[in-house]
């Protein structure tokens, strides 16, 4: 352990020359001593969203909030962070029974955990004795106390010393300064005691306390400099014990603050307040989620999984709101830090935040969709552009000199797009007449750099950071985000009244869009970037993709590109590859040249439900849905193999916008919900997988009112039924675009039906489980046409494998479909592909007439 201060190292050795019986000079203040106690048993919130599994001891887990982070392994190993302090890491458990000559290593008996929304517990659990750890993040909790709590809930056949081991941290997340490993002296606090730890800055110090417990080896002063654990040893009487908490408490300070005058024994009074209080604190937390879907979106399928991953993605976007100085945003992405010092990505980015907010805004929690702008805003640069990279630690540092704040030329235009987005969801144009001069800066920085009249790199990186074989120029990514910019801004400008503006941005957007047609290449794909010369790099990638994320713009010729994308070369089993296998730079493992991002399955969902291809659609939206119950549960993770079905070794395990993507895709593109609430539009054009009956959304915000939608399907004809709490002026659009410029005229009422006619026959592939750690080989469906009578499949499979089609026929039951390319088993068609070369993907092709 690194030395104490050397005013604490004196203070220590007039206290005491011996060993861990020291009282440490943090104790000798003016204030009375405060106490520390076990915490009577109390009963946790049993929340029907509930992950519960077996324990996997490599795989992480996130228990994340406003003010700290609990992060680890499904061992029970973790590391505890009061934001933005991390103030321990490596916590573990070890167990010795009385009579029993072993010395258990808890971790290594970790047999399950569960996820609430809010709380965790992981069970570990020996023959003899077994520990749960409750871990939770207090949402009344005061900065920097106890904003991360554990707590310990211990049964065991006999007596026991249980031991909590851990190495302490005291370090803000990078990249402000830190002060090297901190020193430790032990507290007295009476049924209990805590490490005060200590810093070379006398300002920045903390306390990790635990009832019940005394402390392990404190090294004295005398003994040569060494690092060691920190550890708390409970003798556990079961008599007397079991069922009791004992909680883990931790406080920090702020060392950028003024000193606090008896600091270190207010801060000992805080802890124990807490420990007096932790039911209350828990009850904070558990009360928020009991309620959370109250005023959200609740989704109900046949499918539970698809239900329950709906509601969790929620959660999980919830969990990533970090409160700061300047206020509150969406950090990135959560992941074991282990020796650095940042969790994950666990900064605020600009785009990921901009690109989840359109989950946020289909879910309806505008506030958060407001306050995560707000955010944003604050640091918005002069000459408009917005902010792309924001440390929890930024206010500490000059970090507008270091290379993150503007570092990516994407937020700008994606800015514009989601304003748009977000008055169209909540109506709310006062935000819009509020940030308007906003709104125009981030368009004016567009439009000043530009090539052939379209936003280009040279203002920070659009999509790649690195490219092989050169750093793009303008990218097709950045070209489409422009458009959909310029588009949105001209929508805008029209609800202000500046109809030259508006005028402006219509014809730029027109003029893109022309621009955007040149990066089409003769083998029917989209270009990557084009080039200062104005040549192509031609390699084909997913990100053409975002085009079709608005809905706005629809890239003419581009049926083969959709095609590949659907395909076993873009489509793994588990999500879309950045890159098609086969491709120049195609790398698996590589960041961006062809790992699988499940924000790219996100991508290609929505556009191929825009492009009416809900088989590929839904084959990619059930893809992030799996990954809900992958790594870390409840959450999804950032980056996974292109080749193999497992993440990056280095992958954020609770992405942002990873959940935002299961979210997106199903409400604007399965359930085909879109809605303009300043001209009274609903947009209804659901693409249901063929094997659902019915599907009903909860709490559909939709200005003032809250909306349920049913979805029933009738014989040859789907119903759609909403329902308003109160009295509303609502159009219903069907068609699969939405039209902004539609008046609605409808009459003020609670109730709207529409009836949609339906096809003869539809069909959905029969559910395909991926398996951690194997590569691709599930049927694929690359290409989908309907006409009035007819459907026309083309799917890919593994050589000689088959599959089943399940068809369902809608009205006359009697009818049999005239059949190519597959053959009838009771409900189902039987697919077979050609015999190939041994474990080659061949082509066959299904039609049915009727």
């Amino acid at each position: 352990m690194r030395l104490l201060s050397t005013a604490s190292l004196r203070a220590l050795c007039l206290a005491s020359a011996f060993s861990a019986a020291l009282v440490s000079a943090f104790a000798q203040q003016s204030l009375p001593v405060a106490q520390l106690s076990s915490v009577d048993h109390f009963d946790l919130g049993e929340n029907p969203l509930t992950i519960r599994q077996p324990a996997q001891a490599n795989r992480p887990f996130s228990v994340t909030g406003q003010r700290g982070a609990i992060i680890g392994q499904q061992d029970g190993t973790f590391e505890l962070w009061l934001l933005p302090t991390k103030i321990l890491h490596n916590a573990r458990l070890t167990a010795q029974l009385d009579g029993y000559g072993a010395v258990i290593d808890m971790n290594q008996q970790a047999s399950t955990i569960e996820v609430h929304p809010d709380h965790t517990t992981i069970t570990l659990a020996h023959a003899a004795i077994t520990i749960k750890e409750h871990l939770f993040i207090p949402r009344s909790a005061t900065t920097g106390v106890a904003s991360a709590m554990v707590l310990l809930e211990i049964h065991s056949v006999r007596p026991a010393q249980i031991t909590l081991s851990f190495e302490p941290s005291l370090e803000r997340q990078w990249p402000a300064p830190n002060f090297g490993r901190p020193g430790a002296g032990w507290v007295p606090m009476g049924n209990g005691g805590a490490f005060q730890l200590e810093s070379d800055n006398p300002n920045f110090y903390g306390m990790v306390a635990m009832p019940g417990s005394t402390p392990g080896l404190v090294r004295p002063f005398q003994e040569a400099p060494k690092s060691e654990s920190l550890s708390f040893h409970i003798a556990f009487d079961p008599a007397k014990d079991s069922g009791r908490y004992f909680p883990l408490l931790a406080a920090v300070t702020d060392a950028s603050a003024v000193p606090v005058e008896n600091g270190k024994a207010k801060m000992r009074s805080a802890i124990a307040d807490a420990s007096a209080n932790v039911e209350k604190l828990y009850r904070s937390t558990a009360d928020f989620y009991a309620h959370f879907f109250d005023t959200r979106l609740v989704v109900e399928t046949p499918d539970a999984r698809f239900n329950d991953a709906m509601r969790w993605a929620e959660v999980s976007i919830e969990q990533s709101k970090v409160a700061t100085s300047s206020g509150s945003g969406l950090a990135g992405g959560w992941f074991i830090s282990g020796d650095s010092a940042r969790p994950g990505f666990g900064w605020f980015f600009g785009r990921d935040t901009l690109f989840t907010l359109y989950a946020v805004n289909s879910y309806g929690d505008f506030a958060l969709s407001r306050e995560s702008m707000d955010f944003l805003l604050a640091h918005q640069r002069e000459d408009g552009k917005m902010m792309h990279e924001y440390s929890q630690t930024a206010d500490l540092l000059d970090w507008k000199s270091l290379p993150y704040l503007y570092a990516a030329a994407d937020s700008t235009p994606l800015f514009v797009m989601q304003m748009a987005d977000y008055v169209r969801a909540s109506g709310d144009t006062a935000y819009l007449k509020q940030h308007w001069d906003n709104v125009k800066r981030a368009y004016a920085f567009t439009r000043a750099h530009t090539t052939r009249g379209v936003y280009d790199n040279t203002q920070g990186t659009g999509w790649v950071e690195e490219w092989v074989p050169k750093a793009p120029f303008q990218e097709v990514y950045l070209a489409a985000l422009d458009q959909q910019s310029s588009a949105a801004m001209a929508e805008l400008s029209t609800r202000m009244g500046e109809t030259d503006l508006a005028t402006q941005a219509k014809d730029t957007a027109v003029t893109i869009e022309k621009q955007l047609a040149e990066f089409h290449n003769d083998g029917g794909f989209y270009n990557f970037s084009r080039n200062q010369d104005g040549s192509f790099d031609t390699q084909p990638t997913v990100f053409p993709s975002v085009a079709w994320w608005d809905g706005g713009l629809k890239l003419p010729q581009a049926d083969a590109q959709l095609s590949r994308w659907a395909g076993h070369k873009f489509s793994t089993d588990w999500g879309m590859r950045s890159m098609e296998t086969g491709a120049a730079t195609y790398d698996p493992i590589s960041y961006h040249h062809g790992s699988v991002w499940p924000l790219y399955t996100g991508w290609t969902a929505m556009a191929q439900y825009r492009n009416s291809k809900p088989l590929a659609a839904y084959a990619d939206l059930e893809q992030n849905i799996a990954l809900t119950w992958l790594q870390d549960p409840g959450a999804i993770t950032e980056v996974l193999s292109g080749e193999f079905y497992q993440p990056l070794g280095r992958s954020s395990s609770h992405q942002l916008w990873s959940s935002a993507m299961t979210l997106t895709p199903a409400v604007r593109g399965l359930f085909g919900v879109e809605i303009d609430v300043p001209r009274h539009l609903l947009h209804l054009s659901p693409q249901l997988p063929a094997d659902w009956h019915e599907a009903k959304l909860h709490h559909i915000a939709f200005g003032e009112a809250m909306l349920d939608i049913t979805m029933h399907r009738r014989g040859e004809h789907l119903d759609l039924e909403v329902v308003s709490d109160k009295s509303t002026v609502l159009c219903i659009q069907t068609e699969a675009v939405l039209d902004t410029k539609r008046e609605c005229k409808s009459a003020t009422t609670t109730r709207h039906h529409v009836t949609l006619k339906l096809p003869a026959f539809e069909v959905a592939l029969a559910p395909q489980i991926a398996v951690p750690g194997e590569t691709t080989q599930q049927w694929k469906v690359t290409q989908e046409e309907r006409t009035e009578r007819g459907l026309k499949l083309t799917l890919e499979g593994p050589s000689g494998s088959t599959q089943l089609l399940h068809l369902r026929r809608n009205g006359n039951a009697s009818r049999v479909p005239m059949l190519k390319g597959a053959q009838m088993v009771g409900d189902n068609l039987l697919v077979m592909a050609p015999v190939t070369t041994a474990g080659e993907y061949a082509q066959q092709e299904v039609e049915l007439k009727w």
